[in-house]
């Protein structure tokens, strides 16, 4: 992480499901941005907690926010703090998801309803938590991580695949609705990331021949185009989706 551009310097961020993977780099860049960064997390509390050290060792500002997104009383008072100490959110990042495999014809609605109840209803309660202070501000920015699934589909995945889908039209509805009133509302759309993966996931296939780009992603890739989102340099851009995938897939 370096800090030699720090085009958010003074902003205040709240990073969801920030204790690893995407969201532990996204921490981390929009900190080496000049971002104080909330770290939330629902149940990673020692992986949120090396999080914010990490920043605070690299110079940044950080702190830890235990809540679980799909409850809106966590939410309302995980914000609520939030604004208490800072006074206002500049930036939310909506990563906070579940990532589970199941054929959709041993789907039982219990669990058609987690990856939703996380990626779409969970995004509902922060927004609505921290639109007022945006409003108040007029400005802010409003990143949804969704993912190529919601274009190419994937098996096992019409649950979760449903919920980003349900998203990304959130998003783009949010940015017309908003856009007048100084904020702007993107999703970023990553592809084949290397993450840390549970046990259970199905192995990763050979990129050979479907990637242009003949790797996966890193982390550090989707959390720059967060940054990227975030800065002065996309003052235009609302609304849309920027796919960040080694050209995997193209639109």
């Amino acid at each position: 992480m370096s800090l030699s551009s720090r085009e958010l310097e003074g902003k205040i961020a709240v990073v969801t499901g920030a204790g690893q993977n995407i969201g532990r780099a996204t921490a981390l860049e929009l900190a080496a941005a000049g971002a104080t960064v909330v770290v939330n997390t629902r149940a990673s509390r020692a992986a949120a907690e090396a999080v914010v050290a990490e920043i605070a060792a690299a110079g940044g500002r950080a702190e830890l926010a235990m809540a679980d997104v799909a409850d809106a009383a966590q939410v309302q008072a995980m914000i609520s703090g939030v604004l208490s100490r800072h006074g206002r959110v500049d930036i939310l990042v909506l990563n906070a998801s579940v990532r589970r495999e199941t054929p959709f014809a041993e789907m039982s609605f219990e669990q058609w309803r987690v990856p939703l109840s996380i990626s779409l209803d969970g995004s509902f309660h922060c927004i609505k938590a921290c639109l007022p202070s945006m409003l108040a501000a007029g400005s802010g920015n409003i990143i949804a991580l969704t993912g190529s699934n919601v274009l190419s589909g994937a098996v096992g995945k019409v649950h979760s695949s449903a919920a980003k889908s349900g998203l990304t039209g959130m998003i783009r509805a949010l940015a017309r609705e908003v856009g007048p009133r100084g904020i702007r509302a993107n999703c970023v759309s990553p592809g084949m990331i290397d993450t840390t993966r549970p046990s259970h996931r199905s192995p990763r296939r050979d990129v050979k021949g479907l990637i242009p780009i003949e790797r996966m992603g890193e982390s550090a890739e989707i959390a720059a185009a967060v940054r990227y989102l975030c800065g002065p340099g996309a003052s235009y851009i609302t609304g849309q989706t920027l796919h960040v995938n080694g050209g995997q897939t193209m639109y």
